[in-house]
């Protein structure tokens, strides 16, 4: 894995969007009931940090619970239907599509880019959860395309999610700027040659951006154009 490198603001020509905890308001609902639950360990031993166990399990747990969603997909079955979906992510602090904000300032920021680069969201959510998101917090106009879990084969932390959002959008992912909260998003990026922002908005934390090899970690992504490395 390469170091981090300098992003260069004047070649790059694409900003690729994570929703949840990037665009999307989330919280670690999930990882705090699992750390209650995951108590009793602490009688075993005193210094297990649960936690730190309980956020291993959600990250571990989240690209499996992914695809299974996507097979139901593609099998022709409807995880809305059924309401799978939503109880899944409301279960994990995430946001349903009846209770959803978005990050403060991610209009502004939008708004601000739109002129000078190609926007797009890259997300593991299904097509139709992802437009009703976008279109609730009043940024879907902002998008040249979303590319979701419906789209491709492999998901985030593999490649082919930005590769695809490249060349929808027509450039090469060599000029992409990827922005998201998690290890998969600055993964999916880097693996794909495109340059990795990770935000602490949402579930990811610094350390674990840093080790991925995040070019530039932020508080959250309406900070970027305030960033030093945008201003330079």
């Amino acid at each position: 894995m390469r170091a981090p490198r300098p992003i260069p603001v004047q070649e790059i020509r694409a900003i690729l969007f994570d929703l949840d905890g990037t665009l999307i308001e989330s919280d670690d609902q999930w990882v705090a009931s699992l750390a209650r639950r995951l108590r009793f360990m602490t009688r075993i031993c005193r210094r297990v940090n649960t936690t730190a166990v309980a956020r291993w399990l959600v990250m571990t747990l989240e690209t499996p619970s992914n695809y299974f969603l996507s097979l139901v997909e593609h099998l022709g079955l409807s995880t809305s239907f059924f309401g799978l979906t939503d109880r899944l992510r409301k279960a994990r602090g995430l946001a349903t599509r009846g209770q959803s904000e978005a990050v403060p300032g991610s209009y502004a920021l939008l708004e601000a880019l739109r002129p000078d680069f190609k926007l797009a969201v890259v997300t593991t959510r299904a097509r139709p959860e992802a437009k009703a998101f976008l279109e609730h917090c009043g940024i879907a106009g902002f998008f040249d395309i979303v590319v979701t879990r419906q789209d491709v084969l492999r998901m985030k932390p593999h490649p082919e999610p930005v590769q695809l959002a490249a060349r929808q959008l027509g450039v090469p992912t060599e000029v992409c700027l990827m922005v998201g909260d998690t290890v998969n998003d600055v993964l999916s990026a880097r693996r794909a040659g495109a340059y990795a922002l990770g935000v602490l908005s949402g579930f990811g934390m610094r350390r674990e951006l840093e080790r991925s090899g995040a070019d530039v970690i932020l508080e959250s992504a309406p900070e970027m154009l305030k960033a030093p490395f945008w201003r330079a």
